[in-house]
């Protein structure tokens, strides 16, 4: 999960989270699967992450739209976001 910005080719800091995130040490292959790949792995490793929490905030306050982002897909994400006041 890249905190590269590539409209801009700026870099932005890595969320204090992302230092001790299991996902810092997978390639973003991994939670940015071909379509119709499974994302089973993916939410597996997010699952034993302690900061999933976090990354899904961050997913969701950045309306980030691809990829497993703290254990949750782009419909699974969309589901919660539809359901937030």
């Amino acid at each position: 999960m890249s905190m590269n910005t590539t409209a801009t080719h700026t870099t932005t800091t890595a969320p204090a989270w992302y230092e001790l995130a299991l996902c810092a040490q997978t390639g973003p292959g991994f939670f940015f699967p071909e379509p119709g790949s499974s994302l089973r792995d993916a939410k597996r490793l997010c699952g034993a992450c302690e900061g999933r929490k976090a990354c899904l905030d961050y997913a969701l306050a950045n309306d980030e739209r691809f990829g497993v982002w703290g254990g949750l897909s782009e419909s699974e994400r969309q589901a919660l976001r539809s359901r937030r006041p």
